[in-house]
């Protein structure tokens, strides 16, 4: 265990109750920062004050996280509505910064800074605190984008404005608050649970943001492993880039969710800083450099004027959503399923979902890549499968997808329901475990290669 995570944690460190609308809500000026960079928080309040705790989330045992630093009382204000502005339809908090983060002797990791408001309502705001050097590291890659991407405040994402799918924005702004009722976007479900698992286990870990993985040519160089978490859609060139590099050079890859890499975005700056817009026009005619730069139009990578399946990445190709369905376990190589008690024709109830990837090698496929888990689904009315699948690259590294969205869900304890919910989530959490010490080792792929098993070129069938 890590000198940090031996340190006594903060009990009573979660929201205990949530502001209504409006009440409190607040946003960073970084999705990231280095230790020692002063961060603005930006807060608007209708109460006459509040506070601000800063706690790093891990382990701690089991407490959950440790406060590391709090402020003292701040005048609240209300501040601008939020503005949306320019053919892009982005929504932006126009606000003034209200206090500012002292980080100097905080440890690397994933921070939520609660606010409290004097009527009682609270909030969290994001923060990773980023490690300096990748080098021999497990970097847990926080997937702000994609929190980003399906956040409404303001009205407005890239999925959906007030007048719905035609009236999305296309693109972005991180200087606004996340929408959902713990200010947190997609962390504490998709991510939060492997966070623990992995600091539990004392690894040399580190952490990082797909920003940072866009803007720093060195965020992942030299690391034992990258561990993309539960829902990690949107992804940039250069992000994509630097992590097929990293394979290449030896880093192995998990995907702890389905439907990575899949739409392709590009940042742009703004007033306050680089990267703090997200660019998605989601359908190639719509977006300016369409004829221009067709490598950068925003269509989904495998797709648009310049098809790139994420697949020569990952491994698997997204094919549907929404599905609830069993996981089929097909093949349990020792060093992966060990002590879990799962071993092939396990079936794990409702762990396939809502999302999920298939190996399909109709599309890039790396090869030798191994079906771990075969699992019927339906999704719209056609049947399929959905995957779980592992390869190993000529550098050695091994790349895992668990092909899911529910994957990190189910190390949530309690998170599940019905009879078999404690023996899947057991069975996660061995696996889980045995993937994170194995590529915490070393090019994963050279002791662990891949056992090719995928029957015929262009099936998706494993043979048995």
């Amino acid at each position: 265990m890590s000198i940090e995570n031996g340190q006594p944690g903060t009990p009573g460190w979660q929201i205990s109750q949530p502001g209504r609308p409006g009440e409190i809500e607040g946003y960073a000026d970084s999705v990231s920062a280095r230790p020692g960079q002063r961060v603005r928080l930006f807060v608007s309040t209708t109460a006459t004050g509040f506070r601000a705790e800063a706690f790093r989330v891990g382990w701690y045992s089991g407490v959950g996280a440790r406060r590391l630093w709090s402020s003292p009382h701040v005048p609240g204000r209300r501040q601008a509505p939020a503005v949306t502005v320019g053919s892009t339809r982005t929504a932006s908090a126009p606000w003034q910064p209200s206090l500012t983060l002292p980080t100097s002797r905080w440890t690397p990791g994933d921070y939520v800074v609660r606010l409290t408001s004097d009527s009682g309502g609270q909030t969290y705001v994001p923060l990773t605190l980023r490690t300096p050097d990748a080098a021999g590291r497990v970097m847990i890659l926080n997937a702000v984008t994609t929190w980003q991407a399906y956040n409404r405040w303001g009205g407005r994402s890239l999925y959906a404005g007030p007048g719905g799918f035609t009236d999305r924005s296309y693109a972005v702004s991180f200087d606004r608050p996340y929408d959902d009722n713990v200010g947190t976007g997609l962390f504490l479900a998709d991510e939060l649970p492997a966070v623990r698992l992995a600091e539990r286990l004392g690894l040399n870990l580190g952490y990082l943001t797909d920003v940072d993985l866009d803007r720093d040519p060195a965020a992942v160089q030299g690391a034992r492993a990258v561990i993309s978490l539960g829902h990690d859609e949107y992804w940039s060139s250069t992000m994509r880039d630097r992590l097929t590099a990293a394979r290449d050079a030896g880093t192995n890859i998990a995907f702890l969710g389905a439907n990575a890499v899949y739409r392709h975005i590009r940042f742009a700056g703004t007033s306050t800083g680089d990267r703090r817009l997200q660019i998605d026009y989601k359908e190639p005619r719509l977006d300016p450099l369409l004829g221009k730069n067709d490598a950068e139009v925003t269509a989904d990578w495998p797709s648009g004027p310049r098809p790139r399946p994420q697949s020569d990445l990952t491994g698997t190709f997204y094919e549907c959503n929404p599905v609830r369905a069993p996981m089929v376990v097909t093949d349990a190589p020792g060093w992966l399923f060990g002590g879990s008690g799962a071993g092939p024709d396990t079936t794990l109830t409702d762990l396939v979902g809502s999302e999920y990837d298939r190996v399909n090698t109709a599309v890039p496929t790396p090869r030798p890549i191994q079906i771990l888990a075969h699992s019927p689904v339906t999704c719209r009315g056609r049947h399929s499968h959905a995957d779980m699948a592992y390869y190993s690259a000529p550098s050695g590294a091994g790349v895992l997808d668990v092909g899911t969205n529910m994957w990190v869900r189910a190390l949530d304890d309690g998170a599940g329901s019905g009879p078999d919910a404690a023996r899947n989530d057991a069975i996660v959490s061995q696996v889980t475990t045995n993937l994170l010490r194995t590529f915490a080792a070393g090019p994963a792929g050279r002791a662990r290669p891949a056992v090719d098993n995928v029957a015929l070129e262009g099936s998706a069938t494993p043979s048995r």
